[in-house]
């Protein structure tokens, strides 16, 4: 079943529900539940429009006579690339870049990290192929599997936040974090929880192992990877509070929609069949997945898409604003919009520059270049609370004055329509863009993107440091020794 349809995700989705909780009850159909079935449907306009005759050429490509999502493509050239990077952006735009766990986000880790499955063999657990036990053959034949169903993954990372001065093996119980109880004949049991799993109405999760395990030597039981059902029995999800509140979608245009939720893993003692098992116990394996497998290069280069399509909509919003209030001929407003200008010119620019000094890896997957990606990482966090702000002064009172639709349609409407009209543009045009703007910097599902995007990536002092230690500096290093020793020779004269 590849490349599906919204219907055969809806389907899929009713029939093999996650078990997910919500509010204190659990989600027996998520696609009829007031807090998951908004998103549940918008996923699945999302998988409609690659099938659909505008977009079907450019969201996916064909091999062996079967259509495939774009992302699931394995880049071989720099155009290979770019046509993943455009399919990127086509997607981020249908939320306005809001959905930042988007099916294509994890459809590249998979695809990464199957191309790169040899790494896994060399985890010592790893048996013979073809015995169910081999970690390479899993990883790639769970890639191969995730493509040619199309399915929708979430992932989860990290471990809860208990007591982060002590490593996760001396709290008061050791299967706080999620961590491997014992081996059996059928697979692998683990027990614990893992923050944070964003998007948990997927068909699977991966859990892929963390970057930053720290224990005593050099095997942990918290150093695992694999792949699993989200109705697999034993496995729950924990959700926050929706931020989907039933409203309107003129009122709550993007949080009605795009509320992809967050939730915490419960694992209870859940059996993980060993042919859905990549990686056990070895900690460098596990720290260095993602970078010696360079997924995390593929998943940045998605990233980096999908910011350039929000950043986008952050335009789109800020100049909306000022031709509905007509503020465009001050020098103070121009300014504002142009900072929104030069951040989605840098972000574009990144995108170029990762692309074009993109190289083949190992595996023979065209890689994108690291340093633009890495400047891209660090640099969007630290820029985009500035995006949020410039909405805010743009829109001032405006984004606080806003009746809602029923308000509009209600004995009230005439004065509104006659006091709350914009130079440019109706009572009715001017909320229901003053709304977006709202929805997308102030709301609790805007604030909640703000805090997101700060940590999309992990901390941004740990993202610093990282770019610190990986970028070559030796280069420039030499250059301004070259340049010191020329500073000290005699100058030579002219009569010389």
């Amino acid at each position: 079943m590849p490349a599906r349809t919204g219907k055969q995700f809806l389907d899929r989705l009713r029939h093999n529900p996650p078990n997910l909780y919500v509010d204190g009850a659990a989600v027996s159909d998520p696609t009829t539940h007031p807090a998951t079935k908004n998103i549940a449907h918008s996923l699945a306009g999302l998988y409609d429009l690659q099938l659909s005759p505008e977009f079907k050429d450019k969201l996916t490509y064909e091999e062996g006579g079967e259509r495939y999502a774009m992302s699931f493509k394995v880049p071989r050239s720099k155009n290979d690339l770019r046509q993943i990077g455009e399919a990127h952006r086509i997607r981020a735009d249908y939320s306005l870049g809001t959905l930042g766990r988007a099916p294509d986000y994890m459809n590249t880790n998979v695809m990464a990290a199957g191309m790169a499955s040899t790494y896994f063999d060399q985890s010592e657990s790893s048996g013979e192929i073809g015995s169910g036990r081999n970690f390479a053959e899993n990883m790639r034949n769970y890639y191969e599997y995730v493509r040619d169903n199309d399915l929708c993954l979430t992932h989860s990372l990290t471990n809860p936040q208990v007591n982060r001065s002590k490593q996760a093996s001396e709290l008061p119980d050791p299967y706080i974090a999620m961590g491997i109880v014992r081996e059996t004949e059928e697979g692998v049991i683990v027990r614990g929880a893992r923050m944070l799993a964003t998007l948990p109405i997927a068909d699977e999760i991966l859990i892929f192992p963390s970057t930053v395990i720290k224990e005593n030597g050099d095997k942990s039981r918290y150093a695992m990877g694999f792949g699993l059902p989200t109705n697999t029995p034993g496995l729950y999800f924990q959700c926050r509070e929706p931020f989907d509140l039933g409203r309107d979608t003129e009122d709550h245009p993007l949080s009605s929609r795009f509320d992809e939720q967050d939730a915490f893993v419960i694992f209870d003692d859940v059996l993980v069949p060993w042919e859905r098992v990549f990686l056990m116990y070895d900690m460098m394996l596990a720290n260095q997945a993602y970078a010696k497998t360079d997924a995390v290069l593929q998943m940045a280069y998605q990233v980096v898409n999908q910011k350039i399509a929000k950043t986008g909509a952050f335009l789109g919003i800020a100049q909306s604003i000022v031709g509905a209030v007509g503020s465009g001929q001050f020098q103070h407003v121009q300014q504002k919009v142009s900072e929104i200008i030069v951040t989605l010119e840098i972000m574009k620019a990144l995108e170029v520059a990762a692309v074009e000094g993109a190289t083949l890896n190992p595996y023979g997957v065209m890689t994108p270049a690291r340093g633009p990606l890495d400047a891209a990482r660090n640099y969007y966090p630290a820029i985009y609370p500035r995006l949020n702000e410039i909405i805010q002064l743009l829109g001032a009172s405006g984004i606080i004055m806003m009746p809602g639709k029923a308000d509009r349609e209600g004995p009230m409407g005439a004065f509104i329509e006659k006091h709350l009209q914009a130079a440019n543009a109706t009572a009715g045009e001017r909320l229901k863009l003053f709304r977006l703007a709202w929805d997308m910097t102030l709301s609790s599902f805007g604030a909640r993107q703000n805090l997101y995007e700060k940590h999309f990536f992990g901390d941004p002092i740990r993202m610093a440091s990282a770019f610190y230690e990986v970028y070559d500096k030796e280069p420039f290093v030499a250059r301004i020794q070259v340049f010191l020793n020329q500073a000290a020779q005699e100058p030579v004269s002219a009569d010389d």
